[in-house]
């Protein structure tokens, strides 16, 4: 299997004078689903993109800008890093991390280390609880100062079994009826990647909260895309996966450059919670074609 595996990402990569475009449609081939990327060289300045400003579902990948408004409300003065959040059964959900199913109700985390479980194991349950510190609405009203139109934070995340209504946690973008489809989140790659070089530039709160945010992200536990056909590089990075989903965004620090990227596959036939994903695997051979072929 890791013989089979090797030769793929082999295969997977741009030959020699190949059009990144054709690289990537051949990897895509007769998928049955849809996929979207955005990718840019933020030294050169070299971009690609398959329906990159088209909405897609977030999954957890809205964790994201959702870490980013924190970060502007602990500059405002509306929070500190070290208020106490207090763990409760209502936020509690299943799926990844560790605080639902690890951490008993009742004991408070600071801010700081809920935001950080946020990103590092995607954690539900301290999604749960920052969007009940500061409101789904207020992740929109921030994305809106900064010119991110198209993102949006639509609600909590629900548990095991209960049945999406327009209720608490719910932002008013998320109760539109047009947007119940996303589920906890919109974007588009374009404005992940957005997002991605602001960090990048120091343009997200500050330089300080830029270079602290990055700094989390490269802590992601998550190497099933991105990451996966990568190494000997830094990267930053968030994924996010649904049944029928897969998706990351990040940035490989390559020799030929610094890629921002943000893939999303949907659509995936069979859902498959192993490393052996079909929506995982193209995400990784893609994610290497894209270094390949933008890298100067």
């Amino acid at each position: 299997m890791i013989l089979k595996l090797s030769l793929f990402a082999l295969a997977a990569s741009i030959a020699p004078g190949q059009p990144i475009g054709d690289a990537v449609k051949t990897r895509i081939g007769a998928f049955p689903g849809t996929v979207s990327v955005y990718a840019k060289n933020l030294d050169t300045g070299a971009t690609f993109g398959i329906r990159e400003t088209d909405p897609v579902r977030t999954a957890s990948t809205i964790k994201l800008p959702i870490l980013c408004a924190v970060f502007d409300a602990v500059e405002r003065g509306q929070a500190k890093w070290t208020d106490p959040l207090t763990v409760t059964a209502a936020e509690k959900v299943s799926g990844t991390g560790i605080i639902g199913s690890e951490i008993s109700d009742g004991v408070q985390l600071p801010l700081r280390d809920v935001a950080h479980l946020m990103i590092v194991l995607s954690d539900n349950t301290a999604t749960n609880m920052i969007l009940e510190r500061f409101g789904a609405d207020s992740v929109n009203a921030y994305l809106d100062r900064i010119g991110i139109k198209t993102t949006r934070s639509m609600r909590k995340i629900l548990g095991s079994g209960s049945q999406p209504k327009n209720g608490e946690g719910w932002s008013a973008a998320g109760r539109l009826p047009e947007n119940q489809k996303y589920g906890i989140g919109m974007s588009t790659p374009k404005d992940m990647v957005t997002i991605l070089e602001r960090l990048e530039k120091g343009e997200i709160v500050n330089t300080d909260a830029s270079k602290e945010i990055l700094a989390i992200l490269k802590r992601c536990q998550d190497s099933g895309g991105i990451r996966r056909r990568i190494r000997g590089v830094p990267i930053a990075n968030k994924t996010g996966a649904l049944d029928a989903l897969r998706s990351d965004v990040g940035i490989v620090y390559s020799k030929g450059g610094r890629i921002a990227m943000a893939i999303t596959v949907d659509g995936i036939p069979e859902s498959n919670f192993t490393p052996d994903n079909e929506g995982l695997l193209m995400i990784a051979d893609i994610s290497r074609i894209l270094v390949d072929g933008l890298a100067k």
